[in-house]
């Protein structure tokens, strides 16, 4: 039986994390898309905590009348000043099973644009 197309995400997304791990150091920047929003989060793994996160919800971001793939780039931006302001560099990019395109692929390049290196 072929798999729905959530299934076939989340055994990309387990093969993923079994490779990708975040610390203090070089946090994981993890992504979740759904249909009309995109959250970013920087997780130490080794502690269990979310260090940052930024999404599409947020006022400044959600007050602006611009498309997804613009959202996703505000919100890649913002992640990555946060980042910034508390002195991380390096990240590790969790695509979470998402094809790395469209507002995946907006939100990375905005990120290594404001000076996250992965």
């Amino acid at each position: 039986m072929a798999l729905t197309k959530e299934a076939r995400r989340i055994r990309i997304k387990q093969r993923i994390r079994k490779i990708v791990k975040g610390d203090s150091q070089k946090p994981r920047l993890s992504v979740f898309r759904s249909n009309k929003q995109i959250y970013a989060q920087l997780i130490d793994d080794a502690n269990g905590v979310t260090l940052f996160s930024a999404s599409s919800k947020i006022k400044e971001i959600a007050e602006q009348k611009v498309n997804k793939i613009e959202q996703a780039r505000l919100v890649g931006k913002l992640i990555a000043e946060k980042a910034n302001n508390a002195g991380l560099k390096g990240v590790r990019f969790d695509r979470n099973g998402y094809l790395y395109h469209g507002r995946v692929k907006s939100l990375a390049d905005a990120a290594r644009e404001a000076g996250l290196e992965f």
